[in-house]
């Protein structure tokens, strides 16, 4: 009786699969695939944009508070340590702003990306099946938008650079035109540690991480985002120095010969690619591009502004109303899209492009020292931490190494920033959190 019981028993009845199914960590990969969803307008302007992927980390947030209140979940005794500063210095900077009604938003919008959605993440996270669920649902959402940008560079239907529709921007549109490429980093990323441990597994793993990384190396070129190009590679080639000095040497050669593969079979694509490539040596030249002069003059911008406001800056969200009053004349009045989707658009020019300067003259001092201070705790646990062999420790370590070397021209914004706090909570899950159990 009691075996024809067992033997009738459901699959989704049995121990194992139940657990797997009641796992928190599948909010998380749910809203890790809501950032991939469209948001169906233009997206421009100076309030704060809501996303899908914003809505589902708010009910992320209130799942993690519940399984708190309810000690079915504890926050690591590191945590308020590594947080506290950064909130105790956003508080101060939006409080001393020069216009508190118009920081509240953007004191909020930190929050979220810097505090709330990493936290949630850490307190639903509890063991390596957990950070695996994570891991994969931002590849499964990189692979997709990877393919849907090859389409765009291949049929001419994406965003247009030097009058051709080639750009690949996945389903964000030219109005984020970084989005795709920086979800496809995040993806690479992933998949390099993955490739790692896959010779373990058998060759059919090895020739499925390689296909999976040449799809996603096809969609970076056609993205043809400089920065995320630099980011990913500082960020790769630590990965692979640290995993193994001598496989790093081989997979660099490697990657060198699959680019030059890569932009022979762009087609029309191509001649973009080399263009771009070429005018990341202008960017330290004489002869820097219109978009990389408007960066200079930002970064200048944004310096004076800090100079004249350094201990708590003007407020969050606050920079486009200082931006033309410390700004040169040589400074455009914004950057123009095109896509057949949202047809042209003409974007302010609404920051400076650059986190740490953001920081600098909206929060000050105040709310630099937070950030750093985080910043420091994640790192500091990393290390404290590391296991090399260990793929989620690189993942985390590949992560920060990203985020902060692309911070150096690039600033928070659009829907990745879902993305980029979820994935601070996986960094920060496997630097402070309880050491994971496999």
């Amino acid at each position: 009786m009691n075996a024809h019981a067992v033997a009738a028993r459901p699959f989704w009845a049995d121990p194992a699969v139940a657990d797997w199914a009641r796992r928190p960590s599948w909010l998380v990969a749910v809203t890790v695939l809501c950032v991939g969803l469209p948001s169906g307008g233009a997206g421009t302007g100076e309030g704060v944009q809501v996303t899908a992927g914003d809505v589902a980390s708010a009910g992320l947030v209130l799942v993690a508070v519940f399984l708190a209140v309810t000690r079915r979940a504890e926050v690591p005794r590191p945590a308020p340590l590594a947080f506290g500063p950064l909130v105790l210095g956003l508080g101060v900077s939006t409080v001393c702003s020069s216009d508190i009604g118009a920081s509240l938003p953007g004191y909020a919008r930190c929050l979220q990306i810097f505090v709330l959605v990493p936290l949630a993440v850490v307190l639903l996270v509890r063991d390596r099946r957990d950070l695996g669920i994570v891991c994969a649902a931002v590849l499964a959402l990189g692979l997709a938008e990877a393919a849907y940008g090859i389409w765009q560079t291949t049929t001419g239907h994406g965003a247009t650079i030097d009058g051709r529709a080639i750009r690949a921007v996945g389903t964000f549109g030219a109005v984020d035109v970084m989005a795709l490429s920086v979800i496809v980093g995040f993806a690479v990323l992933i998949l390099t540690a993955f490739a790692l441990e896959a010779p373990r597994h058998g060759p059919g793993a090895v020739l499925a991480a390689i296909g999976g990384l040449g799809v996603l190396a096809v969609a970076l070129a056609g993205a043809l985002s400089r920065g995320t190009w630099l980011a990913l590679g500082a960020a790769a080639v630590l990965m692979l120095v640290v995993y193994d000095r001598w496989l790093a040497v081989r997979t660099l050669v490697c990657c060198a010969a699959l680019l030059l593969v890569v932009v022979a079979g762009l087609g029309g694509g191509a001649q973009a690619v080399v263009a771009r490539s070429r005018s990341i040596a202008g960017v330290v030249t004489s002869s820097p591009d219109q978009s990389v002069s408007d960066r200079y003059l930002l970064w200048g911008a944004a310096g004076r502004i800090w100079e004249d406001h350094p201990l708590t800056g003007v407020g969050v969200k606050n920079f486009p109303a200082y931006r033309d009053t410390y700004a040169t004349i040589e400074l455009s009045s914004g950057s123009e899209t095109q896509d057949p989707v949202n047809g042209y658009v003409r974007e302010p020019l609404l920051s400076p492009h650059n986190e740490y300067l953001l920081i600098l003259s909206e929060q000050g001092v105040a709310g630099f020292a937070g950030f750093a201070a985080l910043v420091a705790a994640i790192l500091g646990g990393l290390w404290t931490r590391r296991r090399v062999r260990d793929p989620f420790w690189l993942i985390g370590a590949g992560v920060m190494t990203f985020l902060l070397t692309n911070f150096l021209y690039a600033d928070l914004g659009g829907p990745t920033c879902v993305l980029i706090a979820i994935l601070l909570g996986a960094a920060t899950a496997r630097a402070l959190g309880p050491e994971p159990r496999r």
